[in-house]
């Protein structure tokens, strides 16, 4: 099955993630299931038993981990997911079983056994902070009788599939049953292996495995460098580390750096290929690597080149890192942020992830401008604005706005171009554009905590500040950096240029 014939997929597009969907892969996920929890509230005070915050819990979630979470991932972008495992016969194992087969996640071979505990890891969280990490992790040994159950769930799950992937955090219970399973039912045509420890599972030779960096300087049996080298000296040692996860291809996420992929030459010429990440200063989200590792076995499994599945795979993690807690992406997620790109965000998607901001107790903030030449006045103010809170939307006029509101002559650069280069400042959260003269309707329906505004402004010239104090929100004027306008900028270059300055405003 290979879709980048039948779709020319040479890059990652929405229509190849639609076409994936449409695809629907079998895959199975074989590995470690825990349960997430998260519990948030506020904390105003300390113990009197001990100097430690007392958290007053507003709100509890429980979501799928680890190998789980993979599997959510997979379904909820479109593949025909078996999950094989094992699960205590507890509260919290019922409690997984059912979120997944809400999820459309086929459970057959998740076992549940009254000879384990289900893994759980609950995380409290107070203003935005994680206070504590409560895992509950207990050391489990199977029965022989438990194995070859497992095994046989596995070699059940594995018929005619496209894809196996292995997830490992470190339990090691699943090698044998899985050595095993391969044993009495054929490969399948794509195995991808996401260990803490990747060398038990060289011998299965998988097609690709996703270490972290600490993980893949682990395989080579040497410390994560400090100075800045390590990507540096993971390109240097890629053949020893491909020998020693036994894989075709190593692809190595570096967090907040993205990833990099040392693979067979054929798709991997002259130097390593890279995947930019998005970053965001998120504190509070997890799993995106299981979201990584789901996105790449389903591209992988549509036959997309490993070079696009890779890129395709760091888009979704891209989106789930924005969020809090552990979340899934789905198609329909990354098809809007693919579509977007760089750029920005239709109004009702905007509203969308404001709207999961505020529920994760976040402060809203947001700004408006034409922003047609970028220059140190506008850096400055978006600094600062980005400090008020903790989201950041930056809405810019669209070019008709523009043009009624500056003259025939603006804009200089189009919406999208202005829109691509806002939301690479690390500061700006979300760019959205809007078609009005004023900001007034988009405040209506958004409603941020804070409307702050360039310091050329007073509150008394702005039509928006009447809007935001009806509804108990904060109005801001930011510092005016003199000589920094667009004015000033384009007059300086029409002058160097010989070139009248019409005078335009800024």
């Amino acid at each position: 099955m290979d879709i980048s014939r039948r779709t020319g997929a040479e890059a990652v597009t929405p229509d190849l993630v639609l076409a994936l969907r449409h695809l629907a892969p079998r895959v199975v996920v074989v590995g470690d299931v825990m349960l997430d929890r998260w519990w948030v509230g506020s904390s105003n005070r300390l113990s009197r038993e001990a100097p430690a915050p007392v958290v007053e819990v507003q709100r509890r979630s429980d979501v799928p981990g680890g190998a789980a979470n993979t599997a959510m991932n997979l379904a909820a972008l479109g593949a025909d997911v078996r999950l094989v495992g094992v699960v205590g016969a507890d509260e919290a194992g019922r409690v997984l079983r059912e979120l997944l087969i809400e999820a459309g996640v086929e459970i057959s071979g998740l076992l549940s056994s009254a000879d384990v505990a289900t893994v759980t890891k609950t995380r409290v969280v107070s203003d935005d902070q994680m206070l504590v990490r409560i895992d509950d992790v207990r050391r489990t040994v199977l029965t022989p009788a438990l194995e070859e159950e497992l095994t046989t769930a596995a070699v059940k799950a594995l018929v005619e599939v496209e894809a196996l992937v292995v997830c490992d955090y470190g339990s090691g219970l699943l090698l044998g049953p899985v050595e095993a399973a391969f044993g009495r039912e054929s490969r399948p045509p794509l195995v991808v292996v996401d260990a803490h420890d990747g060398a038990p599972w060289a011998r299965l030779r998988p097609d690709v495995t996703t270490p972290n960096a600490e993980e893949a300087f682990r395989l080579l049996g040497r410390p994560v460098p400090t100075d800045g080298s390590r990507l540096r000296e993971l390109t240097a040692a890629a053949p020893e580390l491909r020998r020693r996860a036994g894989a075709d291809a190593v692809l190595v996420t570096l967090d907040r750096d993205g990833s990099v992929l040392f693979g067979p030459g054929e798709e991997v010429v002259n130097e390593p290929h890279r995947t930019p990440a998005w970053p965001r200063a998120e504190k509070q989200a997890a799993g995106a690597g299981d979201t990584f590792v789901a996105a790449l076995t389903l591209a992988r499994a549509g036959g997309v080149s490993l070079p696009v599945a890779a890129s395709l795979a760091q888009a979704a993690a891209d989106v789930v890192v924005q969020r809090f807690g552990t979340s899934v992406c789905s198609t329909d997620e990354l098809v809007e942020h693919l579509a977007v790109g760089d750029a920005a965000l239709a109004e009702e998607t905007l509203l969308r992830r404001v709207a999961a901001e505020r529920a994760a107790g976040r402060r809203i903030v947001l700004t408006n401008g034409c922003f047609d030449v970028l220059h140190r006045g506008h850096t400055t103010y978006l600094s600062q604005a980005a400090q008020l809170g903790d989201v950041l939307v930056v809405a810019v006029n669209s070019d008709r706005s523009v043009r009624r509101l500056k003259g025939p002559e603006r804009p200089i650069n189009s919406a999208d171009d202005r829109a691509g280069v806002l939301a690479a400042l690390s500061c700006v959260t979300y760019v959205t554009v809007f078609d009005t003269d004023t900001a007034v309707p988009l405040l209506e329906r958004l409603r941020p905590d804070v409307y702050a505004k360039g310091g050329d402004y007073t509150p008394d010239q702005l039509v928006e500040a009447e809007v935001v104090r009806s509804y108990g929100g904060e109005v801001r004027i930011l510092d005016y950096v003199p000589s920094q306008s667009t004015t000033e900028v384009v007059g300086r270059i029409r002058a160097r240029r010989g070139q009248p300055d019409p005078g335009i405003e800024g």
